[in-house]
């Protein structure tokens, strides 16, 4: 399979990490391949743009958007690249002063999240289910931005607020508990406790039992451009790849640190096999996810 055109530069949408910082400032070269890195801060309109109107050629993607959008028949392939994980245990967070909830005591409340088919709000709801006993369906969320997927409908226990933030929706005593993802917890959530008392450890279990980290940022390439340009797509990948491991001092023993990974592997095989799982038990998609069929689309590339 050879390149039939190569003129146009790659677009491709990277958040700015440790890891993608080689590829943008050209310290990791792709070889033979004229890159344009557009900026999109915050990231989440990009990728909205990506599986709307197709806006890329290469994205970085969250995993839950990478569900739906496959579901609803959008024409991309998943590159096998975590650009961003964690656990999520700490990400179901309550007001300090508030009372003392604990994650069955939501049945029957409303919960804030940034999008019904945002990624934390997948991970947490999964093992809300798994751990606790809690049914998306028991409990009303409360979203303040629409899914990025356009041909997706949110379920009927499921409302938009007018509200700008999450962590406002907590403040104004609107919701019992908020969804946040990383990097607002350490912003907008800055104070808040989690409902689960020790949930790092308790994140900590959910790897251990389920052999692999939540993955919250992959990697897509529209159809067309793999079909047209694999050589370039295989050409970026192997760059993201060296970056990814000339990086790796930079990067901790935590979750956080160990989920940044390239390649197929059974931690990333096992992850979107659970990933697909709790999208299914949320109402996310319609059916239920062919690891096996995502991975060989992109074999290619670990060969």
């Amino acid at each position: 399979m050879r390149e039939t055109h190569a003129t146009a530069p790659l677009s491709v949408l990277l958040g700015d990490y440790p890891h993608t910082r080689p590829l943008k400032d050209g310290t990791v070269p792709v070889a033979g391949v004229d890159c344009a890195f557009p900026e999109s801060s915050p990231l989440p309109p990009a990728f909205a743009r990506m599986v709307r109107d197709l806006a890329y050629d290469i994205c970085e993607m969250p995993t839950a958007t990478y569900l739906q959008a496959r579901d609803a028949g959008v024409p991309v392939t998943l590159l096998p690249v975590v650009l961003v994980g964690s656990t999520h245990h700490r990400s179901l967070t309550r007001l300090p002063e508030g009372p003392a909830l604990g994650p069955r005591d939501l049945v029957g409340r409303r919960v804030g999240v940034r999008s019904y088919g945002q990624t934390t709000g997948l991970w947490v709801r999964g093992w809300l289910r798994e751990e606790y006993g809690v049914e998306s369906s028991d409990v009303t969320w409360v979203t303040t931005e629409d899914v990025h997927v356009a041909q997706y409908a949110n379920p009927p226990y499921v409302e938009r607020s007018e509200a700008e933030r999450v962590a406002d929706l907590l403040r104004s005593h609107d919701v019992s508990a908020a969804v946040l993802g990383p990097k607002a917890i350490g912003g907008q959530g800055a104070g808040l406790v989690p409902l689960v008392a020790d949930a790092e450890n308790a994140g900590l279990a959910w790897t251990e039992r389920h052999g692999t980290i939540p993955a919250n940022h992959l990697l897509v390439v529209r159809d067309d451009v793999l079909s047209t340009r694999p050589d370039s797509v295989l050409n970026l990948y192997r760059a993201l790849r060296k970056a990814i491991a000339d990086t790796a001092a930079e990067r901790d023993d935590s979750p956080a640190g160990r989920a940044v990974a390239a390649g197929w592997s059974d931690s990333l095989t096992a992850c979107l096999e659970i990933a697909g799982r709790y999208a299914l038990e949320q109402s996310l998609i319609g059916g239920p996810v062919d690891v096996a069929a995502i991975e060989k689309k992109s074999a290619f590339l670990d060969r």
